[in-house]
């Protein structure tokens, strides 16, 4: 049987998963038994899982948690309520990433260098590289700011996850703030990356309008799923238009319309109907992976039959032959090598 190529996922929130009590350079089923989220959803994602699944590269998040409302009671989610504490946990974040790299279970891939050294010169012995993204931009303090997190090694920034200071973001609607505005624009002299993912239409319009690198790292289809967490066909093309990539996410409730835990699970297949309609806008050579795998959904939201990170690339089955490889890596691998 032939292999499966290897892998490039473009959304990874490994560090925040530490940060929340767990342990993802364990083997699965430790990490699986020491989980203090295991009765709400069963762990997926380790390092080993990823060696497993053959990742070579992924884009590993600096994602921080602003305080709100838990959605089924009243109780308050701890997290930052100012700049300060947003950027207290994205420092959090890289010490994470920095013990691991002291570890040698990754390798932090700052400049292009480093990426094509990576990618150049792999072997199976050869650690995790890990390319920074800020999902949610409200660590930044504003773009005089940007240098501080260019030399720490973040390469791409979401600008929101909810609303930030900066843009209007899922569930929370708004344009680019003016400070937004001013962020995007050093992004775009810096040659950095916006992340579109968790944007809201207003603020991806605004963002389009001033032109800089254009992603989204996971994002699926909001002709298939409703809501402004998803992309609408002109958002695609838009992306696409500016030598942009749309990674596929995982999560069940983005890939079919209205799922709820407890229902049957939507299949790869389902999936892969997102990865057919956006191949309808802008060809296949614009689409990834960006599974968001370890975001807070486990293997009861995700994909039948996914159970761990391993399984992934099953999901290459439900695509047409000659596509598989380029969204496995090839085309994830492409735009690095043109725009890192």
């Amino acid at each position: 049987m032939q292999s499966r190529p290897w892998l490039i996922d473009a959304h990874l929130d490994l560090a925040y998963n530490t940060l929340e009590g767990r342990d993802p350079t364990l083997p699965l089923e430790q990490y699986r038994a020491a989980d203090p989220m295991a009765k709400v959803q069963r762990a997926t994602t380790t390092l080993e899982e990823l060696r497993l699944a053959g990742v070579r590269l992924c884009f590993g998040t600096i994602f921080t948690m602003p305080q709100g409302k838990n959605s089924m009671s009243d109780a308050t989610i701890p997290g930052y309520t100012d700049h300060a504490g947003a950027k207290q946990q994205a420092r959090q974040n890289l010490d994470v990433y920095h013990r691991w790299e002291d570890r040698g279970l990754i390798r932090l891939l700052k400049t292009r260098q480093d990426m094509t050294d990576h990618l150049d010169s792999w072997t199976p012995d050869s650690p995790l590289g890990l390319i920074l993204l800020m999902e949610g931009a409200d660590p930044i303090r504003d773009a005089a700011d940007l240098p501080y997190w260019v030399d720490q090694g973040v390469r791409l920034i979401g600008l929101a996850w909810q609303k930030t200071r900066f843009a209007g973001g899922t569930a929370t609607p708004g344009p680019l703030t003016d400070a937004g505005k001013e962020l995007v624009q050093a992004m775009k002299d810096l040659g950095l990356t916006v992340d579109a993912s968790h944007l809201d239409d207003a603020a991806f319009w605004d963002t389009v309008e001033i032109g800089p690198q254009l992603i989204a790292s996971h994002s699926n289809s909001r002709a298939l799923v409703d809501g402004n967490r998803h992309l609408t066909d002109d958002m695609v093309r838009a992306i696409a238009g500016c030598g942009g990539m749309v990674g596929l996410v995982f999560c069940n409730s983005f890939i079919r319309r209205g799922w709820k835990r407890g229902q049957p699970r939507p299949t790869l297949g389902d999936l892969a109907l997102h990865a057919q309609h956006y191949a309808n806008l802008i060809g296949w050579q614009r689409i990834g992976l960006g599974t968001d795998m370890d975001g807070g959904f486990g293997a009861e939201g995700s994909p039948d039959p996914i159970d761990r990170y391993r399984d992934v690339p099953q999901f290459l089955d439900a695509i047409p032959t000659e596509h598989r490889e380029a969204v496995a890596h090839r085309n994830w691998e492409r735009w690095l090598r043109e725009r890192f």
